[in-house]
């Protein structure tokens, strides 16, 4: 596909979560649709006539098998990403460049055996809590700049819930 073709994909709209426990460790699990380590915090298409909220909360649901958690923000922003050349035709058939995300902070309010990773169509093989600060690494590099910039965006809040003033 060249470049002129590329531009006239669409975005798919999508949402994403990054869920924090009390320790201030952010939830990440490890993609079972591919041979390599892909780890990633919760994310979801928007159902049309969904509002991005609620496709975080079904997503979250839907996802690790429990929406236990408080709304602590919502990016102010809309963040994009293109896929990767190679995984273009494959994702969504070739129908979307990338991803435009509506990310949403959340406060996890459960236990780790709320998490159900089978409770709608299993998307991840494993999950665990990591320090906010490793996401990037962790993270494919094609989704690299959007983690970096929800980081940035949720600082404040990061650092609050760390501490335990955010309630």
């Amino acid at each position: 596909m060249n470049k002129t073709q590329l531009d006239h994909l669409a975005y798919r709209p999508c949402v994403g979560m990054m869920l924090v426990n009390a320790e201030g460790h952010v939830f990440v699990a490890d993609r079972s649709d591919v041979s390599e380590p892909a780890w990633q915090m919760p994310q979801g298409g928007i159902d049309e006539g969904e509002t991005a909220e609620a496709a975080a909360w079904r997503e979250l649901a839907e996802e690790i098998g429990t929406d236990r958690a408080k709304l602590i923000a919502e990016s102010k922003d809309w963040l994009t990403y293109d896929f990767p050349a190679d995984q273009l035709k494959k994702a969504w058939k070739g129908r979307y460049r990338g991803q435009r995300q509506k990310w949403f902070l959340f406060r996890f309010a459960g236990t780790d055996d709320d998490i159900d990773l089978d409770a709608h169509n299993r998307e991840f093989d494993k999950w665990k809590w990591v320090e906010p600060q490793t996401l990037p690494d962790l993270i494919v590099p094609f989704k690299r700049t959007v983690y970096e910039d929800v980081l940035t965006e949720f600082s404040e809040a990061l650092c609050q819930l760390k501490s335990g003033t955010t309630t």
